[in-house]
């Protein structure tokens, strides 16, 4: 009996330590990401040393974000998931984020750049409320799929309740404004309601009214259609709308097969507009060539495939809707 019982401490205790153990895989995938970034944001940026004084400024600003968040990892791998399905700390996270989407449309509290306020100011740190928004509609959406469990085979009874706190966030991001992020908290819904198991006419139903919404807004005004518009001759439009996109075209054209060399592309120096954010995939292509591109897109295809993997691996419904929406949202 003595033996038997120290067989099964033995068991449980090396599950216990199998269960906290990281997937090493997406460690491995994001370390490569943010090195690969890294590389990108330098070369994007190290042109600038004359107004800073330091041509790594802009790398050791991120690497500060970069440290936040480590830590962040570290933490919230210590913590049982299953805590986040608690309705009291659901709550608390939809509220958080629901004050601070609000918040930041608010004249004079939101920071507003280029005509959208999206961004706080915190102790000297500039964030987006969207991006915690994001997460939050995640562990809202895992807790309450797993909760309603069967429900979801109807339409109105299971499925558009839940999609109440998705549309109120879209609605709040749209008017920062943000289609981008706010689509995206839409389709990170979807995926996961199709991950629990909605119904496939339902599924359809679902995606042809979220494109319906997305090209009344993209077409309902006229700065927003011409932007939408313009990919179909950027150069034709190069003093206006189409400036961007022809100049990210440019840069991407120049790098052909493998790339400029690192730090050699010319785009960044006051043709491509905000290299070291919106247009870094741009200083990727002119750098890095095709095989660059083609790099960071596989190393993010593979980071969603090992996020699916955790997600099947789970043994409880609750851990694989949760590890599915968090790899939707980041693919």
């Amino acid at each position: 009996m003595e033996n038997a019982e120290k067989r099964i401490e033995n068991r449980t205790e090396k599950t216990d330590k199998i269960r906290r153990t990281c997937d090493k895989r997406i460690v491995v995938l994001m370390v490569l990401l943010i090195v690969l970034g890294m590389i990108t944001l330098f070369s994007a940026t190290y042109y600038q040393r004359t107004a800073s004084g330091d041509p790594f400024s802009a790398v050791k600003k991120q690497l500060v974000g970069v440290a936040l968040g480590a830590c962040a990892c570290v933490l919230l791998s210590r913590v049982p998931y299953r805590l986040f399905r608690e309705t009291k700390v659901m709550l608390a996270l939809l509220g958080v984020s629901a004050v601070l989407l609000v918040l930041v449309i608010i004249p004079g509290i939101g920071v507003s750049i280029n005509g959208s306020r999206r961004w706080l100011n915190l102790l000297g740190l500039s964030m987006q409320p969207s991006e915690l928004a994001k997460y939050a509609m995640v562990i809202f959406m895992a807790g309450a799929l797993d909760r309603r469990g069967e429900a979801i085979g109807s339409l109105f009874g299971g499925v558009v309740p839940l999609l109440i706190v998705p549309g109120v966030m879209f609605l709040l991001i749209l008017e920062q404004p943000n289609l981008s992020t706010g689509g995206s908290i839409l389709i990170c819904a979807l995926a996961m309601l199709f991950v629990a198991g909605l119904k496939k006419r339902h599924m359809a139903l679902l995606t042809v009214c979220g494109l319906c919404v997305g090209a009344f807004y993209a077409w309902s005004a006229p700065y927003r259609r011409a932007r939408l518009l313009s990919f179909r001759d950027p150069f034709a439009k190069m003093s206006d709308e189409g400036y961007q996109l022809s100049q990210s075209l440019i840069a991407l054209g120049s790098g052909g097969l493998f790339g400029m060399g690192l730090g050699q592309g010319k785009q960044k120096f006051a043709y491509l507009p905000y290299p070291e954010s919106d247009f870094i995939f741009a200083i990727v292509g002119e750098d890095f060539g095709l095989a660059g591109c083609t790099a960071v897109v596989l190393l993010f295809c593979a980071f969603v495939f090992a996020g699916l993997r955790v997600a099947l691996s789970c043994r409880d419904r609750y851990g694989c809707l949760l590890a599915s929406g968090i790899t939707s949202m980041i693919g």
